[in-house]
């Protein structure tokens, strides 16, 4: 998910403990990620990130 956000263009803010904070510069909006590892994202959190975002599943 950070590989995608930031090819969209997004850029990364702040990291806060396993938490990846991501602003689009454009709009001034934020997304959350989190990274644990090698882990996958679950398809709840990983369906909010994507819409808070704006991404679309062409997109990944």
């Amino acid at each position: 998910m950070c590989r995608v956000l930031e090819a969209r263009g997004w850029e990364l803010v702040r990291v806060s403990g396993s938490h990846h904070v991501y602003r689009n510069p454009t709009s001034g909006k934020q997304v959350t990620v989190p990274v644990h590892g090698n882990k996958d994202l679950k398809p709840g959190t990983q369906r909010s990130i994507m819409r808070d975002a704006g991404l679309t599943d062409d997109d990944l």
